[in-house]
């Protein structure tokens, strides 16, 4: 039961082979994010974005929040890749990042604000590459791996509907509207 309530959608299994289809397809996925999370959480009270989405999970405000700093740190290691060799990214400590003031005293409109605003940069971004540069990489220190902008695209195509699954299954849980 806890591990569906962590992973509504399940764990993110990496495709072997990342066709053209499915590229648009998780672009795709990254370019209707922020509506479909706005959409999420428009009904929703300052009670209900207190509610945590599982025992010990975050809540429904610091969800939203982290997707902005996440799929920041996201679109600048596209950046990085298409502008360096190779280089070493820098990783985060998400759920510290998650208990900053930024985080408990900003709205979550401000977030959604952002998330649109950095997703259809990030989209045209997307939109524009041409196939070498999806062949472009990054290096992860934590990892250890090397990680194609394609597998990039694939990993915050799934990171976003994860994450959308935990408000919308929240909601469905506690029967909110």
């Amino acid at each position: 039961m806890m591990e569906d309530l962590k992973y509504p959608i399940g764990r993110f299994q990496a495709p072997s082979k990342i066709s053209d289809l499915q590229l648009r397809s998780f672009i795709n996925d990254i370019r209707f994010l922020p509506s479909l999370v706005e959409i999420a959480v428009q009904t929703l009270d300052a009670p209900q974005l207190a509610t945590p989405y599982r025992p010990g999970g975050w809540t429904v405000t610091q969800v939203v929040h982290h997707l902005a700093d996440s799929h920041m740190n996201a679109y600048t290691r596209f950046k990085l890749a298409l502008t360096e060799d190779n280089p070493v990214i820098k990783p985060y400590d998400e759920a510290a990042w998650a208990e900053l003031p930024d985080v408990s005293k900003t709205p979550i409109n401000i977030s959604l604000t952002l998330l649109h605003a950095l997703h259809t940069r990030w989209v045209s971004l997307m939109d524009n590459m041409s196939p070498e540069q999806w062949e472009r990489v990054f290096t992860h220190p934590e990892h250890g791996e090397t990680f194609f902008l394609r597998q990039v695209a694939g990993t915050y195509s799934w990171h976003g509907k994860h994450h959308l699954a935990h408000i919308e299954k929240l909601k469905e849980r506690n029967n909110w509207q």
